[in-house]
């Protein structure tokens, strides 16, 4: 009898340790996870994982441990699909930043002015008009023509993007002012020397053929 009982205790344990693991850390995920349900970024099936990348995106460095609460956690025989997909992420670089924006910009013009005269001596007040939220910008690894940022851009859902003349693509996000941020931070882009002088004119495609009037996108070019 003792030899199937510690079998049975094994086994016990090893389906209590997956149960944990396989639990949702509500204190931890609870947050992230109904921004990201609110956003609907990870309402796919893992399967197809069409929303694979957004999901990722959202969850952000909590992904391993909050897959779990959206039911994206890889299985056992689908690791090898999984891993071939995370090399994509590896493509472009996402940088978070808190920007300022002044609400009552939005709000109806108001029949007066209200001016408020400070001294010197006066302390800044925070302004109650201004909030913060986060701005997302993604910055694609490798050089590309002005089309293709374009296009690569409208694909990850971007509402503009941002195009510099050495090739490097910027992609920004909706909640982000004055077209991200104003510098090429593409990590293997510009290309060297020897490269760029392989390249023709054509192969970066400048754009100034194309019609900036299309309301699919706002570009930027530097």
């Amino acid at each position: 009898m003792l030899k199937w009982l510690i079998p049975t205790v094994v086994l016990i344990g090893a389906l209590l340790i997956i149960d944990q693991a396989e639990t949702c850390n509500e204190a931890v995920c609870g947050s992230v996870v109904s921004k990201c349900l609110l956003t609907k970024s990870c309402n796919c099936d893992l399967k197809n994982c069409t929303c694979c990348k957004d999901c990722f995106n959202c969850l952000s460095y909590l992904y391993s441990e909050c897959c779990s609460c959206v039911d994206m956690c890889p299985k056992p025989n689908d690791t090898g699909s999984v891993l071939s997909k995370k090399v994509s992420y590896n493509r472009w670089n996402s940088i978070i930043f808190p920007v300022d924006i002044d609400i009552s910009q939005f709000e109806p013009k108001k029949d007066y002015i209200k001016l408020q005269m400070q001294g010197a001596e006066q302390e800044v007040v925070p302004k109650p008009n201004v909030i913060t939220i986060n701005c997302t910008v993604a910055f694609w690894s490798q050089c590309m023509s002005w089309s293709k940022c374009k296009t690569s851009c409208l694909s990850m859902g971007s509402s503009s993007y941002r195009w510099f003349h050495d090739g490097c693509c910027e992609c920004i996000g909706q909640n982000c002012i004055n077209f991200g941020i104003d510098e090429s931070r593409c990590s293997e882009c510009p290309l060297k020397d020897e490269v760029l002088e392989e390249l023709t004119e054509d192969d970066f495609d400048y754009g100034e053929d194309e019609d900036y009037s299309d309301n699919e996108m706002d570009p930027k070019m530097d």
